[in-house]
C-alpha cells in the first residue's frame, strides 16, 4: 500500500514513533514455555449475589493495558523486557456456575502443572473465581498464603446462594485447602460486614486488618509487619485484588462500592513491594465491572495494578 501513505487501517490510533506502549509487547500465547507472567482472563459473573457486568471486566482490563505506556521512569527501562503473553480466557459454562469453577480449576491446574515457572496475572471476573484459582496454586505450588486486599471478608454461607462471589474465602477455609493463619485480609471496611462472618474469620484465625487499623499504622508498615511471619510459614504467596478495597471515588465500577477505602497510590505501592518478595504465585483482579464505570476509572486502576506487580517483579532481588 506503498502507493497511498496516508490510508490506514479502519479504527487505528495514533502511533509515536518513540513511544512504545504495553499493546506493542503483549503477544498471543501458542503453546510456548510460559517462564514468569503472563495473562489469563476469566470472565464470570453469573455467581455475583447483585447485578455485575465482571465478565466483561477481562476485555477492558486489557484494553487499558494495551494503551499503557511500556515505559517506568522508576526502572528506567519498559517494565516488561521481552514479550508478555496472553493465553486468553478460560471457557465459562453458560448457565452452570459450577461447571464453571471447575474449569477455571481445571485450566489453571493443567496450565501451572505444565508449566511450574508461570507467574499468573488472572484478570476477573467476579469474586467467586478466587475458590478455583486459589485451589489451583494450592495443590500445584504447596502451602499458600493469599494476602487479600478487599473490603469484605467474602466468607458468606453457602446455604442460602449457593456458591457466589461473596463465599470464596469460606469455600477455601472449610475445605482446608488454606489457614485461615495464612490468609490476610486488608482493607476489611466499616459497614460493609456482619458480626457474624467476622466472627467466623477470627474463629479461623484469619489475619484481620480493618481500614481503621491501615489508617492508624499504614498499609505498607503493616504489610513488613506481617509478610516475614507468613513467608516463614508457607512455600509461596499469591496476592487477590477486588478492587473495591479502594474508596468509591477512586474505582466507582465496582458491584459494591462505599466510602473509607484505601487510595489508588497506596494500593499500587502496596502490590508493587509484594510482588518484589520471591515466592509469589500470582496475582487475580476481581470485581471490576465496565457496566458501572465512569470513563474506566476502575479498568485503568485495575491495569496499574498488573503494571505495579510487574514492576515489583523486575525490582525484585530475588528474580
Amino acid at each position: 500500500m506503498d502507493k497511498y501513505p496516508f490510508l490506514r487501517e479502519a479504527g487505528s490510533s495514533f502511533k509515536d514513533r518513540d513511544v512504545t506502549k504495553m499493546s506493542d509487547l503483549i503477544a498471543t500465547w501458542d503453546g510456548q514455555d510460559i517462564k514468569g507472567p503472563a495473562l489469563i482472563g476469566v470472565p464470570l459473573s453469573k455467581s455475583s449475589i447483585s447485578h455485575s457486568g465482571a465478565s466483561f471486566a477481562p476485555g477492558t482490563i486489557r484494553q487499558a493495558l494495551k494503551h499503557s505506556s511500556a515505559y517506568s521512569a522508576e526502572l528506567g527501562e519498559h517494565v516488561v523486557s521481552e514479550l508478555l503473553y496472553d493465553l486468553g480466557d478460560i471457557d465459562i459454562h453458560v448457565t452452570d456456575i459450577v461447571k464453571s469453577h471447575h474449569h477455571i480449576f481445571q485450566t489453571m491446574h493443567a496450565l501451572l502443572s505444565d508449566h511450574p515457572d508461570w507467574v499468573p496475572l488472572i484478570l476477573g471476573g467476579d469474586n467467586s473465581i478466587s475458590y478455583s484459582t486459589i485451589k489451583a496454586i494450592a495443590q500445584t505450588k504447596g502451602t499458600t498464603a493469599v494476602i487479600q486486599f478487599d473490603a469484605h471478608h467474602d466468607v458468606r454461607n453457602t446455604e442460602d446462594g449457593g456458591p457466589t462471589n461473596g463465599t470464596p474465602f469460606r469455600r477455601l477455609l472449610d475445605e482446608e485447602i488454606i489457614k485461615g493463619q495464612h490468609l490476610i485480609q486488608l482493607g476489611i471496611r466499616e459497614f460493609s460486614n456482619s458480626q457474624a462472618y467476622e466472627a467466623y474469620a477470627k474463629k479461623h484465625s484469619v489475619n484481620i486488618h480493618t481500614m481503621d487499623m491501615i489508617r492508624e499504622k499504614g498499609l505498607i508498615p503493616t504489610i513488613k509487619e506481617i509478610l516475614p511471619v507468613v513467608q516463614d510459614r508457607t512455600d509461596f504467596i499469591f496476592i487477590s485484588v477486588d478492587m473495591d478495597v479502594l474508596d468509591q471515588s477512586h474505582a466507582p465500577g465496582c458491584p459494591a462500592i462505599g466510602p473509607g477505602g484505601l487510595y489508588t497510590d497506596e494500593l499500587l505501592e502496596a502490590v508493587k513491594y509484594i510482588a518484589q518478595q520471591p515466592n509469589v504465585a500470582g496475582i487475580e483482579i476481581v470485581e471490576v465491572d465496565p457496566t458501572l464505570d465512569f470513563r474506566d476509572m476502575t479498568s485503568r486502576a485495575a491495569a496499574h495494578v498488573l503494571l505495579h506487580a510487574l514492576k515489583g517483579m523486575k525490582l525484585s532481588p530475588f528474580k
